[in-house]
């Protein structure tokens, strides 16, 4: 990590929709000092920073420039955002994972190269996948190579199941857990409002939850990037914030519990395959995973939804 304790510096990399509103998003969070854009097309960086530039005056103080890969170094986080997104109706994450990794192949040991010391956090989809060769690429430790992986689906199910038993949002404790994708498995063994756990609310009858709704809740988190790129072409604000809240938890040393997508080497029987599971985020990265106590079925889906990660990567080269 920099040494510099009077500076935060994060570096985005790629200043498209999602680079650019993450950037928005941490300019109003103050979570960092010193910001950089990397983009390959340099003009669209550099506007970019010029706008966020005329935003400080009612956020907080930092400084907003544009750079290439160099301007990595001396970086805390560096975000990588750059990359083709689902762009089309029906397009899954996976089908982006050739382009994606073959960008990366060129990227990742640049960023390495310049920021040695940094925590990577992969945002570009198929994000498990590209996790995984981010660390290939990198030769980082595990714990400094963090997918965003599932926490904006869990965002989504906490959002959901907030709105159908009429509570905040922030009162709900669930998890998403597996791929950032269509395999993707709702935890609902441990599900809960504040404390209480959702099948209990289920059986006192108070809110209708029994099978049907609670698939229906699991196809709407699922799917929901789905019907948002269908009305507007792609998904920024959640992700924007989600990163905010993930890279605040690395510069801060929070110790916050979030679903991110690290190297899984025992939980489950899991190997060498990056997918979510709740993990602890301070100041060294992913410093450790909590492994929920799964019920039989949802860890039969996990181990499925681990395969799905595998066979995607061993098609782009990746494993």
């Amino acid at each position: 990590m920099a040494t510099r304790v009077d500076t935060v510096r994060v570096a985005v990399v790629g200043a498209g929709h999602v680079g650019a509103t993450f950037a928005f998003a941490l300019v109003l969070s103050g979570v960092a000092s010193d910001i950089v854009l990397v983009d390959a097309d340099t003009a669209r960086a550099e506007g970019e920073a010029m706008d966020l530039d005329h935003a400080i005056p009612y956020g907080r103080p930092a400084r907003v420039h544009a750079g290439g890969i160099d301007a990595c170094a001396g970086a805390d986080v560096v975000v990588l955002t750059a990359g083709a997104g689902q762009s089309s109706p029906g397009e899954t994450r996976l089908d982006l994972a050739a382009r994606n990794v073959a960008l990366f192949r060129g990227l990742v040991p640049e960023i390495a190269r310049y920021a040695p010391d940094a925590v990577l956090v992969v945002a570009t989809n198929p994000v498990d996948v590209l996790t995984l060769a981010t660390l290939r690429l990198s030769g980082f430790p595990p714990a400094r190579v963090i997918g965003s992986g599932t926490i904006l689906d869990t965002a989504r199910l906490r959002f959901l199941l907030g709105r159908h038993f009429g509570v905040e949002a922030r009162s709900v404790h669930a998890n998403v857990v597996g791929e950032h994708g269509d395999s993707e498995v709702v935890v609902w063994s441990t599900a809960n409002i504040a404390g209480v756990p959702i099948r209990e609310l289920c059986h006192a009858g108070t809110q209708g939850c029994g099978p049907e709704e609670r698939a229906e809740i699991a196809r709407q988190t699922r799917d929901a990037a789905y019907d948002i790129i269908q009305r507007k072409g792609h998904t920024a604000y959640a992700i924007g914030a989600g990163l905010v809240r993930l890279v605040e938890a690395v510069v801060r040393d929070q110790k916050t519990v979030l679903s991110v997508s690290t190297l899984q080497e025992g939980p489950y029987g899991l190997s060498n395959v990056c997918l979510s599971l709740p993990t602890v985020i301070g100041r060294g990265g992913a410093e450790r995973v909590l492994p929920l106590p799964l019920e039989p079925d949802e860890q039969a889906a996990l181990l499925r939804s681990a395969a799905t990660i595998r066979e995607a990567g061993a098609a782009v080269g990746i494993a």
